[in-house]
This record gives structure tokens, sequence and C-alpha cells, in this order.
């Protein structure tokens, strides 16, 4: 399986975005402290989290245009290294959110019934 983005904006909704530091001193992107402007030292905007994306108030990401991603060719780093389909190990615990988010917030015809959930695999 190849890793692709399936652009369906999930992760967009439940994760918390961290810009590298080439990406934060860029300035490029909207962080939740830029009315602060930027910090000089990284490893204290980073403990701080001011190279945080900002996020809307539902916690969403501030680029999250209609379920989309609006800067989708120049995402950063953390969003393209992620696919909600990855078999890194890493993920895994990102994964199964974005699993249970979906069933969450699937519409109820195609939700499986309570003695199903734990018998029929999920399908993206």
């Amino acid at each position: 399986m190849v890793d692709k983005c399936f652009e369906c904006g999930t992760c967009c909704k439940l994760f918390l975005i961290n810009l590298t530091e080439e990406e934060y001193k860029s300035g490029k992107y909207k962080t939740q402290f830029e009315i602060f402007d930027l910090i000089d030292d990284f490893k204290k905007a980073e403990e701080c989290g001011a190279n945080i994306i900002k996020q809307r108030e539902d916690g969403s990401c501030i680029y999250l245009k209609k379920s989309k991603c609006s800067i989708h060719q120049i995402r950063p780093e953390s969003c393209r290294d992620f696919f909600c389909k990855s078999k890194n190990k890493k993920f895994k615990e990102m994964i199964e959110m974005i699993k249970k988010y979906k069933i969450k917030n699937a519409p109820a015809c195609s939700r499986p019934r309570s003695s199903q959930a734990h018998t029929r695999p999920f399908f993206f």
C-alpha cells in the first residue's frame, strides 16, 4: 500500500500540528502565539507551544476549509509524514483515534450495530 493523504480532514480536526524549526522561523504559517511575534530560541518556542499551528475554537487547524487542507501543497512536515492508513507503529495511537472519530461521526445508517462493532473489520 502506498502512503497517500486522502484529504478527509479528520487529522486536522483531532491533532495539534507542530512546526519544525525551519517552518516556524519561515513565518509562512499562522501559529498559536503569533500575536507575540516569533521567539528567537526555537527550544523555548517548542516548550511553550509557540510552534503549534493556530487552531479554531473547535480545535481544528486554521487551514482546514470545508474539510480540506487549504495549504495541502505546502503543508508542514508533520502533516506530510502522517497518513491515516500508515502502518508505521509511531502513528498507531493516532490512527486508532481517527477510526473512533469516524465511527462516532458516521451517519447512523452506516454505523455498525453494537453487537457487530467488535467483529466487523473497519474500512475507510
